[in-house]
């Protein structure tokens, strides 16, 4: 059985390229055909990884071998003799967590954008980081979650994984990061943060060991020896990518907590936020599954209904477990509800699409947004988020309060992430009918399957909120938490589109179905000069 041995030669920060080598061995005397992921798990997007390749070229004991591209993703090897050494680089310069980054302040990469992988059984993995050599980068030291095998006291030398799935499940970062250390349930977390500039580090231990510690008593046990948050900070970035032991974050850096916080501002209850939605998926996502994600070929999209339960879930909790763990207080919980509410039903698109197809259809249109996006498409995060609202409210109404959200999640990681197995793509409402002793297959069809409006103001008043719907007063206003409700300030006027200043002119970026600007023939890329002989801004 065929070996493999990866090694990261070199990290060239002028020309963000990662020099890396591929040793297979025991698979010699036949062609070996390997490939690149063309998406990453947690990223429902064609990414094709491989158009960063270049140079790529192979030799074994006797010289050069043939190499053959078989498609955009594909190569073939050989055939070759004792062993097969492939060299190629990797231009890394995508300022994401999905892909790979290198400059002279550090190195960050997904197994998924720098690993070529035979297509055939393997028995071993190893990885070998070898310390850089351009001067700026003599101090970094290497941060990561896979198995060490034999490394220096600065994180760099050999790695080890059980097979390519989970060699590609920890994102490496390599640098100068601030780091901070904590323990949940008496297991080892890391908190690395580069570029942060000036934070309070053991605030943010603080509050998110509390997190982490209320989503594991929800979930009774913890499935990891250990766990890192793996986070940038930018001028203006947010977001995460799950992995089994592990997530990368971007953020704010104005996000991050100063010394001098008091009580969290709203960039630190969404960075907070962040956190918490990422670790949830340590068990909502990373083990229980999609039946169709498990063992999935990261060649082609792979299709599943069920996104709004593992994002939509995932993005109620999220939220939810700020309160529940003290970091932020109830009012301010309600306020972030709010404004899951607003931006949801603010979208004409909920009535054209259900959050099963848009969790079907993320590959081609929830990542794939364009000017049509509002009037055709539901987020199967915050419509998915609402869902589970409801459904929470369901179970506890039709159980007398004996059984809430949580005991379905509890029985979802028992019943397939602690199993091992994948959930069907009706398996939700199947557990649900299950808890309940009866089918409530109307709440799926009306708010899963279907298009129907849900009874927010309902739901709501179950657990004892008031909800009134009122109108924006500006673009940033997404409503929020009043304890009586004022008067009213005069709606802004509406028009039904969004604008894009540049170089003096306003353009139109959106045109909402069936509003004023669609009654006047506007279209997405017309350009307001006036109004009434008046010249207008975007302000």
């Amino acid at each position: 059985m065929m070996s493999v041995r990866y090694a990261i030669m070199d990290m060239d920060p002028k020309s963000h390229e990662f020099s890396v080598r591929l040793t297979l061995s025991g698979g010699e005397g036949r062609a070996t055909e390997l490939a690149l992921p063309a998406w990453i798990p947690g990223s429902y997007m064609i990414r094709d990884f491989a158009r960063n390749i270049t140079g790529l070229r192979a030799f074994d004991a006797r010289g050069a071998v043939d190499v053959v591209k078989l498609d955009k993703q594909t190569w073939r090897f050989g055939p070759w003799v004792g062993e097969l050494a492939v060299d190629y680089s990797v231009y890394a310069f995508d300022l994401s967590v999905r892909s790979a980054f290198l400059d002279d302040k550090r190195a960050f990469f997904n197994g998924t954008s720098l690993f070529i992988r035979p297509l055939t059984e393997v028995s071993d993995w190893s990885l070998r980081i070898a310390r850089p050599t351009p001067a700026p980068t003599a101090a970094w030291k290497v941060w990561t979650t896979l198995p060490a095998l034999d490394v220096d006291d600065d994180g760099f030398g050999i790695y080890a994984a059980n097979d390519y799935e989970q060699l590609i499940d920890h994102p490496v970062e390599v640098g100068q990061p601030a780091a901070g250390d904590f323990l949940v349930h008496g297991v080892p977390h890391q908190f690395v943060v580069s570029e942060g500039g000036a934070f309070d580090m053991k605030r943010i231990c603080s509050d998110v060991s509390a997190i982490c510690a209320e989503h594991v008593a929800m979930f009774g046990e913890l499935p990891v020896e250990r766990y890192a948050f793996l986070t940038l900070a930018t001028g203006d970035g947010y977001g995460g990518l799950e992995h089994r032991d592990s997530t990368s974050l971007i953020c704010r850096r104005s996000d991050l907590p100063a010394a001098s916080l008091r009580e969290p501002d709203k960039g630190y209850r969404n960075f907070l936020g962040l956190c918490s939605h990422e670790y949830f998926h340590l068990w909502n996502v990373k083990r229980i599954q999609p039946e169709r994600f498990r063992q999935a070929g990261l060649q082609a999209e792979v299709h599943t209904e069920l996104l709004w339960a593992f994002e939509g879930i995932t993005s109620y909790y999220d939220d939810l477990a700020l309160p529940r763990s003290g970091v932020i207080s109830r009012n301010d919980y309600l306020t972030a509800l709010a404004g899951t509410i607003t931006r949801v039903v603010r979208g004409a698109g909920r009535y054209r699409q259900s959050v099963a197809e848009s969790s079907f259809d993320a590959w081609t249109k929830f990542y794939k947004q364009d000017e049509n996006a509002p009037n055709a498409i539901v987020s199967y995060y915050g419509k998915g988020a609402l869902v589970a609202f409801g459904l929470d409210v369901i179970l506890r109404l039709k159980s007398a309060d004996s059984l809430s959200l949580d005991d379905l999640m509890r029985r979802l990681w028992l019943q397939y992430g602690k199993a091992g197995s994948g959930v069907p793509e009706r398996g939700i409402e199947a557990e649900v009918a299950t808890l309940l002793g009866a089918s409530q297959q109307s709440f799926f069809d009306d708010f899963v399957y279907g298009t129907s409006d849900m009874p927010l103001t309902d739901w709501c008043a179950a657990f004892g909120i008031g909800m009134r719907l009122r109108p924006a007063v500006s673009d940033d206003d997404l409503g929020g938490h009043v304890e009586q409700p004022a008067a009213d300030r005069p709606g802004r006027p509406y028009l039904g589109g969004r604008f894009a200043q540049s170089d003096a002119v306003l353009r139109l970026t959106h045109v909402l179905t069936g509003s004023p600007l669609a009654a006047a023939g506007l279209s997405p890329g017309d350009e307001i000069v006036a109004l009434d002989g008046e010249k207008v801004s975007a302000g």
